[in-house]
């Protein structure tokens, strides 16, 4: 097995009360960002490290601020149009930031109100595109 993984989350799972809700959010935001759905079912799906599953009894609705980096402002601005297209409702249109020079982010309530952020910090260079780490 192989999985690849960014700077400092193993995985961050969120529970909806509308997952197919929540599926269509996702989904047309993080394509946006060339980030597809790479498990789907009818009791999850996930995206990267993104585990997405209906809230029950064990677990209630998730309310948090979760922020998914973009490649440019221009996936930003696209980010923001697909999630509102797809259910999700403005927190905060496209733009600068003052938390650092370069800072371009959108804020967009997804459909249980959770605060979720795409940003672009301006030119940078990654080392790479994820950590590969291999199993088994």
């Amino acid at each position: 097995m192989e999985f690849h993984r960014g700077r400092l989350f193993d995985h961050v799972h969120l529970r909806v009360r509308d997952l197919e809700a929540s599926r269509r959010f996702y989904a047309a935001g993080l394509a946006v960002l060339g980030v597809p759905i790479q498990r789907s079912g009818p009791q999850m799906f996930q995206v990267d490290e993104l585990y997405v599953s209906p809230a029950d009894a064990e677990g209630p609705v998730s309310h948090v601020h979760i922020a998914f980096q973009a490649e440019d402002r221009a996936s930003v601005d696209r980010f923001y149009g697909a999630v509102l297209a797809a259910g999700g409702r403005d927190n905060g249109a496209p733009g600068e930031r003052h938390y650092h020079p370069g800072y371009y982010a959108c804020f967009v309530l997804d459909p249980d109100g959770n605060n979720v952020e795409a940003v672009h910090h301006g030119p940078a260079h990654k080392s790479a595109a994820s950590v590969v780490v291999t199993t088994g």
